[in-house]
């Protein structure tokens, strides 16, 4: 079996957003094309309040699904139709925002905040779908342990168990790992024709032939298949430094699709982002009076 060799490290840079959030933008607008589908990774690590209690106010989002999922700390949440809730410790909530949703998320201040939002394009067949809410709680994640690994499945399939989700528009395998020190971990079950990333959001992470070129935190490291497609999955073996590794393997399939891009609205074309824009300030944007909330 061909392994997956490294294609890009990305390791971001700092940022603020929302009303003064300071977090780590990993993924972005200089990775669309790489990374299809996957638009945006933002990591926050803090453990002083005032980087993110002014959180993210009632904000727009239209055509794409935000993840997202929290290992420490606490995130209210709420939309203009009356859905409200909140994100705790290893908790995670798949929103679709589809046709438009107004929502905020308000970080709580804790000891420590620690996760990430990843947002994830819709195909232009569903660009307008209904929106909705899936919370992935605690209890809802299968957990297995390995000799030197844990894994959470989130999203897709490992080993023959099936997460909490596995994506109505597109088909998202989200994996949340976590290695001893100094251990060696293989994963072969990725078909060779989609888009494989890891977000290493705590430790060392090697990812190489070699094993010996380790990553820090807060980057992702896009796993390309080898040019020999000899059969339909490729492996993909990583190494963990001396202190461990946590990271979220994270796949798709890519969608190919042109991407017209404006703040919290992604779409296909200019055109339909200048209509986005026109109903926000029509009051015209919201199509779906009961998003539902699952």
């Amino acid at each position: 079996m061909a392994k997956r060799i490294i294609s890009q490290v990305v390791r971001g840079q700092n940022a603020v957003d929302g009303a003064g959030v300071h977090l780590r933008r990993v993924l972005g607008l200089r990775t669309v094309e790489h990374f299809d589908p996957f638009l945006m990774l933002d990591g926050f690590d803090s453990t002083n309040p005032e980087d993110y209690i002014k959180g993210f106010p009632w904000h727009p989002h239209r055509g794409i699904e935000t993840v997202t999922y929290l290992l420490k700390g606490e995130i209210e949440h709420g939309d203009s139709l009356g859905n409200k809730g909140s994100i705790g410790e290893e908790q995670c909530q798949w929103m679709t925002a589809g046709s438009g949703i107004i929502h905020q998320e308000m970080p709580q201040a804790s000891e420590r905040l620690l996760g990430c939002q990843l947002w994830v394009n819709l195909p232009r067949k569903d660009k307008m779908t209904e929106p909705a809410y899936h919370d992935i709680r605690p209890e809802n994640i299968v957990r297995l342990e390995e000799a030197n690994a844990k894994i959470g499945i989130l999203s897709g399939s490992y080993q023959g168990h099936t997460g909490a989700r596995t994506g109505d528009y597109l088909k998202v395998q989200y994996l949340d790992i976590t290695l001893k020190p100094n251990a060696v971990w293989s994963y072969h079950e990725t078909p060779n024709d989609q888009t494989l990333f890891l977000y290493l959001i705590e430790g060392t992470l090697a990812a190489n032939t070699a094993l010996d070129a380790f990553e820090e935190k807060a980057c992702a490291i896009l796993m390309e298949p080898s040019s020999k497609q000899e059969t339909s999955h490729d492996e993909v073996v990583v190494k963990s430094g001396s202190h461990g590794a946590r990271f979220f393997l994270i796949a798709a399939k890519p969608l190919k699709e042109p991407v017209a891009w404006g703040g919290p609205i992604v779409m296909n074309t200019k055109q339909e982002l200048n209509e986005a824009f026109e109903e926000l300030e029509n009051n015209t944007f919201i199509k779906n009076l009961n998003p539902t909330f699952l």
